[in-house]
C-alpha cells in the first residue's frame, strides 16, 4: 500500500473461483486449492476495530492487497455465545475464501479466543488470530521489566473467555495475568473521543486495577484500543510513577503476519503496490465515515455483501 497505509486501487483476486469452498452438513469449511503469493490477505472482524489491523498491515506490509470484511450486520460478537462465534466465524471464512485469499487473519479478540484453532483444523490456509501475538508481545515486555504480572485491557466477552491467560500460560509460567474489562472504551473510540476527560477519567478507572497489581506489561485485549494508545500510555504513567510498556495486538499480528508469509514463501512480488477492499454485511454509509478514523485515510472501495451462515 502506498505512503501511510493508503490503498490504491481494489485488492486482487475479488471474484469466486472454481475452488470456491464448501461446507460440511455441520458447517465445516472444505475444498479449496493451495494458496498463491500473488493472492490477497483475508482479514476480517465483526466491525470498525479489525481496521486497526489492516493498517498495521499495510504499513508493515505494503505490497500485500487486503479484502477486509467487517459483519456490520450482526455486530458486536462479544456478547454472543461461543456457538454462535463459531457460525460467524466459519460465514465471514467462507466468504473471503471466495476471494481467493491466501491467508486468514482473525483481527477480532473474541473469535481469536474460540474459533481461530477450529478455523485451523478445517483450512488449508494459514490462519492466525490477534490473541497468541499479542500474548508473545506482552511476555517479552514483561520479562525486559521484570515484573511478574502481566495485564490486560479487554472487552468483558474477551476477559471472560480467558483467552489471555491461557496464551501467556502456553508461553512461561512465570507470569500472572490481571485481566480489566473496558466496556466503554469500544463506544468512545467508535463516537471519536480519543482524547479529553471523558476517556482519560475512563482510562484511568479500568487502569487502577493493573497499575495496583503491578504489572510489567499492559496489552490492548481489543482492536478499537490502538486508537486511544497514546492516553492509554500517558495515564499508565501518571498513575503508576513510570512508564509501562503498552503492547497494541495489531501491530504484533501485523509482523507475525510478515514472518508467517515469508516463512511460506507466500509473500507478494517486489515493486506490487497493494491494495485494500473493504466489505461490509449492513450500514455501508456510516462504516466508510468510520473507517476513516481507523485507517487514517479514506476507503476508495467498499461494498456491501451478505455473509452466509452455515
Amino acid at each position: 500500500m502506498s505512503g501511510a497505509g493508503a490503498p490504491e486501487g481494489a485488492a486482487g483476486g475479488a471474484s469466486a473461483s472454481s475452488s470456491e469452498p464448501s461446507r460440511s452438513s455441520s458447517g465445516e469449511l472444505s475444498g479449496r486449492g493451495a494458496p498463491r503469493r500473488s493472492a490477497p490477505l483475508g482479514v476480517f472482524d465483526s466491525g470498525l476495530g479489525g481496521l486497526t489491523v489492516v493498517r498495521a498491515l499495510g504499513e508493515l506490509l505494503p505490497a500485500e492487497d487486503i479484502v477486509y470484511l467487517g459483519d456490520t450486520a450482526r455486530v458486536p460478537y462479544g456478547t454472543r455465545s461461543a456457538e454462535t462465534v463459531v457460525r460467524y466465524a466459519r460465514g465471514c471464512a467462507a466468504l473471503l475464501l471466495e476471494h481467493e485469499v491466501k491467508a486468514l487473519v482473525i483481527a477480532c479478540n473474541t473469535v481469536s479466543a474460540v474459533a481461530v484453532e477450529l478455523l485451523r483444523a478445517e483450512l488449508d490456509l494459514p490462519v492466525l488470530g490477534v490473541v497468541e501475538p499479542g500474548a508473545e508481545a506482552a511476555v517479552r515486555a514483561a520479562e525486559a521489566t521484570g515484573a511478574r504480572r502481566i495485564g490486560v485491557l479487554g472487552t468483558a466477552g474477551t476477559v471472560r473467555s480467558g483467552a489471555y491467560p491461557r496464551a501467556v500460560g502456553r508461553l512461561s509460567t512465570r507470569f500472572e495475568v490481571v485481566a480489566q474489562p473496558a466496556p466503554l472504551l469500544v463506544p468512545l473510540v467508535e463516537e471519536g473521543w480519543l482524547e479529553g476527560d471523558v476517556p482519560r477519567l475512563a482510562v484511568e478507572r479500568y487502569l487502577a486495577p493493573l497499575i495496583e497489581a503491578e504489572v510489567g506489561a499492559i496489552v490492548l485485549g481489543c482492536t478499537h484500543y490502538p486508537l486511544l494508545r497514546p492516553l492509554i500510555e500517558r495515564a499508565a504513567e501518571a498513575l503508576a510513577g513510570r512508564p509501562i510498556p503498552v503492547v497494541d495486538s495489531a501491530e504484533a499480528t501485523a509482523r507475525q503476519t510478515e514472518a508467517l508469509l515469508q516463512e511460506r514463501g507466500l509473500g507478494q512480488e517486489p515493486g506490487h503496490l497493494g491494495g485494500l477492499q473493504v466489505l461490509v454485511s449492513d450500514a455501508p454509509a456510516s462504516f466508510a465515515t468510520s473507517a476513516e478514523r481507523f485507517l487514517g485515510y479514506p476507503v476508495r472501495e467498499l461494498r456491501q455483501v451478505d455473509v452466509v451462515l452455515g
